[in-house]
């Protein structure tokens, strides 16, 4: 590739990552071939991501950084398709839907884990409507309260709870979502009564704890690294099984009187069912071979989370253990999204 075209690469990649990032408007993103097919008579037209959520969020993200890349790779233009309907079902009933030829690929998440019990009714069936291509990237979740909470620690928090039951309330981005199972793992594991206010999306429930309408939250590192450099909200602890790279003072959960407790966010790649195997083959080594470059990994570590790549056999396995550990979550809470 000559000079004047990396610059333009160089240039889409930033002003996608802006909008991916700070949420500002973004369309489907159409990306220009740039170099021959890897693979005899595939890929011969444009490939498709759909991402079941809006711009701005961590799959879209996801999507967007791998599919620059991948159009100059595979010599096809890379469309990532945002269809944020009903919980990202509408999306997902999308992708089981299309052809199994390797032109539509579905941006899921750890919600997708949850479908089978949040949900009497789907049009698809999560575990068999599915090939799975590759669990991309693990992002943890923050713990953070109030200044006015008096707690500088998860433990004082957990006791302060348990001599004051009920007080504290935490909020969440919507039901069923990352941070309603985190917290409700919390107060099983933790055996302390806080109560659950359900937002709209990430934004409402960090703008409900900024000003002491729930004390508490659990949100990403992106979201809530400006209020907390700020002193507007407290970090207690990680929600992942190890401390983060990118604020490795913070305490984990678990090392904070909650042993075994993790409640990540994940995101990863689905495929129709039924797509050749040599089609998941070419996309897995290329997304792989993406997420491993030192400037994509270090995207994630500098916003809490970490690259994992795997084989779709090891994501397959993966999912199967989410689907049973979120669902004893589920119906212990008797969290329903209908």
């Amino acid at each position: 590739m000559n000079l004047a075209m990396r610059t333009i690469c160089t240039i889409r990649t930033i002003c996608t990552l802006a909008c991916a990032v700070f949420g500002l408007s973004a369309g489907p993103l159409l990306v220009p071939a740039q170099a021959q097919s890897t693979v005899p008579g595939y890929p011969s037209k444009p490939i498709r991501i759909l991402v079941p959520f809006a711009p701005g969020g961590g799959a879209d993200l996801m999507a967007r950084l791998v599919t620059v890349r991948m159009s100059d790779k595979l010599g096809q233009p890379m469309v990532v398709d945002n269809r944020p309907a009903a919980s990202g079902i509408v999306a997902t009933e999308l992708a089981a839907r299309a052809a199994p030829d390797g032109y539509t690929i579905l941006a899921c998440t750890s919600n997708h884990a949850g479908y089978p019990w949040m949900y009497k009714k789907l049009p698809f069936d999560i575990a068999k409507d599915f090939d799975y291509l590759t669990q991309a990237t693990l992002s943890p979740l923050v713990v953070v309260v109030h200044p006015s909470v008096p707690a500088k620690s998860l433990q004082e928090l957990i006791s302060y709870a348990r001599s004051n039951p009920g007080k504290l309330n935490y909020g969440s981005s919507g039901a069923g979502g990352p941070p309603h199972i985190a917290g409700e793992m919390l107060k099983s594991m933790a055996k302390i009564n806080i109560a659950h206010i359900v937002y709209k999306g990430v934004a409402p429930a960090l703008t409900a704890a900024l000003g002491n309408e729930v004390q508490m939250t659990f949100t990403n590192l992106f979201s809530g690294q400006a209020h907390i450099k700020g002193g507007r909200l407290r970090v207690l602890g990680v929600t992942s099984a190890k401390r983060l790279q990118a604020a490795s003072e913070w305490p984990t959960v678990a090392e904070s009187g909650v042993p075994g407790y993790e409640a990540s966010i994940w995101y990863g790649f689905l495929l129709p069912a039924n797509t050749p195997k040599p089609i998941v083959g070419v996309l897995h080594r290329e997304i792989t071979g993406i997420l491993k470059l030192p400037d994509v990994t270090q995207t994630f570590v500098s916003q809490g989370g970490e690259v994992i790549a795997s084989t779709p056999e090891a994501f397959r396995k993966a999912f199967a253990i989410d689907v049973e550990r979120l669902g004893k979550v589920i119906r212990d809470a008797g969290i329903t999204a209908e």
